[in-house]
């Protein structure tokens, strides 16, 4: 079920298995006021995101799926050493400058970003692998709930979504959503890539329309790892300030 809040107009999923039988308000978390059960919302009933427990968990296929597995390479990366880890974070302080101690530095390598790969099976291993080979520590999802229950479960800096992706349960939709559901202080800590087979790389006017902060073309898949990281810079850099103020270091 899906019930409007009539303040702030956020919509608010309520698991139908858990619902009482008469009337009830919850405690909307976007603006804290409390939300009767009348204001369901009839318009996304049947739509894909209102459909019980996402993504389709009535679905006896998806009932032993679990968390997308972490991708193990085959050259397995180097772990520094703690002393490795010490000398880089000295480092880093040192150079950071002195009238706000903030430096949008790179990140450091014993901290890798956490990507998730929501792809078609055929670019499935070849942007897990770029993407471990350029220092990402990457989850790979074979279907919807494997992403959901990985988006959940990790707080992850890159989500690579196929838009062809488990397209029997609707993967782009519900991924999508585990996006668009989170605050605004947390989205902006998730860089979100689209991958399509029709939409021009990185071009900014559909990243906009698509609600993402990039576009690549599925042609340009050899590219992904140096795109996202153009694209990368350009985010930290708008965000350079905020970041400052918030004390929180550049994805």
């Amino acid at each position: 079920m899906i019930i409007v809040c009539p303040k702030c107009s956020s919509r608010l999923q309520v698991d139908e298995m858990k619902i009482p039988s008469k009337p009830f308000t919850i405690r909307c978390p976007k603006c804290n006021s409390s939300v009767d059960s009348s204001n369901a919302s009839s318009i996304t009933e049947q739509t894909a995101v209102s459909i019980g427990v996402s993504p389709s968990s009535e679905n006896p296929r998806m009932e032993q799926s679990k968390a997308a597995p972490l991708f193990e390479s085959e050259a397995a990366p180097v772990t520094p050493s703690a002393t490795d880890k010490l000398v880089e974070l000295l480092t880093s302080l040192v150079n950071q400058p002195a009238s706000n101690g903030y430096s949008p530095a790179a990140r450091s390598s014993w901290n890798p970003r956490k990507a998730l790969v929501c792809t078609v099976e055929e670019n499935r291993e070849s942007v897990a692998r770029s993407l471990s080979e350029n220092n990402y520590q990457v989850f790979v999802a074979q279907d919807s709930r494997q992403a959901v229950e990985r988006m959940r479960e990790n707080r992850l800096d890159v989500v690579v979504l196929d838009s062809r992706f488990d397209p029997v349960e609707q993967g782009p939709v519900f991924v999508t959503r585990e996006v668009s559901v989170l605050r605004p202080t947390q989205r902006r800590r998730v860089f979100f890539v689209l991958l399509s087979p029709t939409l021009r790389t990185m071009d900014a006017h559909a990243a906009f329309l698509n609600n993402v902060n990039a576009v690549v073309n599925v042609n340009d898949v050899a590219e992904l790892p140096k795109l996202i990281e153009h694209r990368l810079r350009e985010f930290n850099e708008l965000y350079t300030e905020f970041n400052a103020a918030m004390h929180l270091p550049p994805l």
